[in-house]
C-alpha cells in the first residue's frame, strides 16, 4: 500500500500479561513474534508512523523494536491501566497526523486489509471515529481523528478510551469487515493456542 504520512498507529504493549502467564508480545507467532506480526500488519496498510507503548518487561521488548526500527514510548504508569498507555502513545505522535489507529499488541489476527478498508472509508469522509466490525461486533483497531487528542490527554475516565469515544457516538461510524480477528485478543494460553491454528 502507498505510504500514509497523515496516519499513525499506537500499539499497546505495556501490560503484565498476567492471565497469559507469559509475556504476550514476545510469544512466537508465524515467522516471528506476536508484536512483530502486529507491526507488520500496520506497515502493510501503509502506516509507517508507529508508536509502541512499552512498560512491563520493557527491557525485553525495546531491543526488538530498535532492531525493527520502530519507535517506542515508555509508560511509567502502566500499572494504572491501559488508558495511561493510550495517553503515552498519543502524546508522542508527531504534529500533522490527521488520525491514528489504537491497536492492542496482543491482536495478531487483525488483517492488514481491515486497516486498508478503514483508511478507504476515512478518505471518503475524513473525520470522526471509525470502528471495524465483524458480523455486527465492534472490534479493534478504531481509527480516531486527531481532533480528540486534547480530550484523551486531559481526561482519565474509569471506562478508559471506550468512555471517551462513547461521548462522541454521533461522530462514530461502523465499518463491517470480513475479519474475525478484530474481535480476538490473546489473554489466555487457550486463546493463544487457538490463534496458532488460524
Amino acid at each position: 500500500m502507498p505510504a500514509r504520512p497523515d496516519l499513525a498507529a499506537v500499539i499497546l504493549a505495556a501490560g503484565r500479561s498476567s492471565r497469559m502467564g507469559s509475556f504476550k508480545p514476545l510469544l512466537p507467532f508465524g515467522r516471528g513474534t506476536v508484536i512483530e506480526r502486529v507491526i507488520s500488519t500496520v506497515h502493510e496498510a501503509g502506516v509507517e508512523t508507529i508508536r509502541v507503548v512499552v512498560g512491563w518487561n520493557a527491557h525485553l521488548l525495546i531491543p526488538i523494536l530498535e532492531h525493527l526500527g520502530v519507535p517506542w514510548v515508555r509508560n511509567e504508569r502502566f500499572e494504572e491501566g491501559m488508558y495511561t498507555s493510550v495517553q503515552a502513545g498519543v502524546r508522542d505522535l508527531p504534529t500533522g497526523v490527521a488520525a491514528f489507529f489504537v491497536l492492542p499488541g496482543d491482536m495478531p489476527l487483525v488483517q492488514s486489509a481491515t486497516l486498508t478498508r478503514l483508511i478507504a472509508e476515512w478518505d471518503k469522509r475524513p473525520g470522526g471515529i471509525l470502528h471495524p466490525c465483524f458480523e455486527g461486533g465492534r472490534g479493534h483497531p478504531p481509527l480516531i481523528a486527531s481532533f480528540y487528542i486534547p480530550e484523551i490527554l486531559r481526561d482519565a475516565p474509569s471506562g478508559g478510551l471506550r468512555a471517551v469515544l462513547g461521548r462522541h457516538a454521533q461522530d462514530a461510524r461502523e465499518v463491517e469487515c470480513a475479519d474475525p480477528g478484530v474481535l480476538v485478543d490473546l489473554d489466555t494460553p487457550e486463546e493463544y493456542r487457538q490463534s496458532l491454528d488460524k
